[in-house]
């Protein structure tokens, strides 16, 4: 599960999918154990809930470039795209409305675009969280 965004401009609607990220980690207990992974650039948690292991990440990147985290993540836990989920903010949704959307396009986001780049896929799930406009 990767909580997309600016890793610098933490706590903006931009950013939304690393407060998402920081929600689940407490969540599922394991908000102490953020590590911050060289290989991936990206702070890691690993969790485990119904069964599921799950890595959770934050890209320690611009959004332009989440996509090279992700993909580093993927490679390093053997991760397919099909297995991502991507967790970013929709302009076009209203402020905290909530839609999961399988695959498809960037839609002008370019932390998806990012990742669908890196990923040489478009198949990885999307938590598209409402920030509304400005």
């Amino acid at each position: 599960v990767a909580g997309l965004g600016n890793y610098g401009l933490r706590g903006t609607r931009h950013s939304v999918g690393m407060a998402v990220l920081d929600r689940l980690a407490r969540q599922l207990a394991v908000s102490g154990s953020w590590r911050a992974d060289r290989q991936c650039c990206a702070d890691v948690a690993l969790a485990a809930t119904h069964g599921l292991d799950l890595v959770l990440l934050k890209p320690r990147r611009l959004m332009n470039l989440n996509g090279l985290s992700v993909a580093s993540a993927a490679e390093i836990y053997n991760l397919r795209p099909e297995d991502i989920y991507l967790v970013h903010d929709d302009l076009d949704k209203a402020l905290g409305q909530v839609v999961i959307k399988l695959g498809g396009s960037a839609r002008g986001h370019n932390g998806v675009r990012s990742c669908i780049s890196a990923l040489h896929s478009n198949e990885m799930t999307r938590l598209r969280v409402g920030i509304g406009r400005p």
